[in-house]
């Protein structure tokens, strides 16, 4: 029976053990794409915060959060062709009606090398350290013995189940390569590799040290950019491949801007952003989203195109980011990603 529970464990802890949470809307979760982002945009601070749903048919299925806040640092104390970044990110994870929670808490690092005399292309690398905790509820959960001809009605008696509560904490490290260039002042492209779990921490839920679970090294290659396509129109294009335990994904799409007012000269210019993205063998994603001076809005909702659409009526999940940039007036930094 302890054999068959931890089983079930690692079905319900699945996202945590073979699968990282993730977003659709990966490019607008920066801290969590890759550490070497840290720092890296026009401003003075950005906060970014991302929701996601996932089969919103199947009650409360997988909830995932994030917020990070991140800045850059030594600004007089470095070459004006360097930028070095500090951030914190914090994330939540919920599945199986609450039964299961995965949360973290990270400090992330990143400095960037300026390659050229204006500083247009950079080269960085980031780091990051996180403290993790996963939790299971075993009174949200029902097990085989307890199924009876009228249900889940058996009391259960196993003493792991009897705990109550189930705890694993942990502390990760993750890493990443970031390379930028930009040849105006309105286009900027970038191509990065990040790993997450280097350490490969362990995660033991049995006091006795009998069941013992390493977590599985992400890698994740990633790229993008923007170019403009007209005096008021940019095309923006973003790619992802992550690899984790055999499991795959690949995305790839791009959102149209469109200025509603003069970006140059407009101290809160406004824009409207349409695309989409799909992740191969999975999902369409459509993407609207909306900036107004320093804020954007982004929504997406996953369309599944898998086997899995008869079970989840084609549904795979709503997801909403918002990130905030604080800018200095009239800044005209170097370009940077844009998320």
């Amino acid at each position: 029976m302890r054999v068959l529970f931890l089983m079930l464990l690692v079905l319900f802890a699945g996202r945590c053990i073979a699968q990282d949470p993730h977003f659709s809307q990966f490019s607008a979760s920066p801290l969590t794409l890759n550490p070497a982002f840290t720092g890296k945009f026009d401003g003075n601070v950005r906060l970014a915060t991302n929701y996601r749903n996932q089969w919103p048919t199947i009650d409360k299925a997988f909830e995932t959060a994030t917020a990070s806040v991140d800045f850059q640092i030594l600004k007089n104390k470095i070459s004006y062709r360097d930028t070095w970044g500090v951030g914190l990110l914090g994330l939540t994870d919920k599945s199986a009606n609450g039964a299961v929670s995965y949360n973290y808490f990270a400090i992330s690092t990143a400095f960037h090398k300026g390659l050229d005399e204006d500083g247009y292309k950079q080269l960085g690398i980031g780091f990051q350290a996180a403290y993790s905790n996963m939790a299971i509820n075993t009174g949200n959960l029902t097990v085989g013995d307890q199924l009876t001809s009228l249900g889940f009605t058996k009391p259960q008696d196993d003493p792991l189940l009897m705990k109550g509560n189930l705890t694993s904490s942990f502390l990760d490290v993750n890493a990443g390569l970031l390379y930028t260039s930009s040849s105006t002042d309105r286009d900027n492209f970038y191509a990065g590799v990040s790993m997450y779990h280097i350490n490969r921490p362990k995660q033991s839920f049995d006091q006795t040290g009998s069941y013992v679970y390493y977590l599985n090294q992400r890698t994740t290659l990633q790229s993008g950019g923007y170019l403009p396509l007209g005096p008021s129109t940019t095309l923006h294009l973003s790619t992802q491949f992550s690899t984790q335990a055999g499991a795959n994904e690949f995305l790839v799409g791009g959102a149209f801007q469109f200025a509603a007012t003069n970006l140059e000269n407009d101290d809160n210019p406004l824009s409207f952003y349409v695309g989409s993205w799909v992740r191969f063998g999975d999902a369409l994603i459509p993407y609207l989203g909306l900036e107004y001076g320093q804020w954007r809005l982004g929504t997406t909702y996953d369309y599944n195109i898998s086997s899995l659409k008869a079970a989840s009526q084609s549904r795979g999940g709503i997801e909403i980011s918002l990130i905030y940039i604080n800018k200095s007036s009239g800044s005209k930094g170097l370009p940077c990603p844009k998320f």
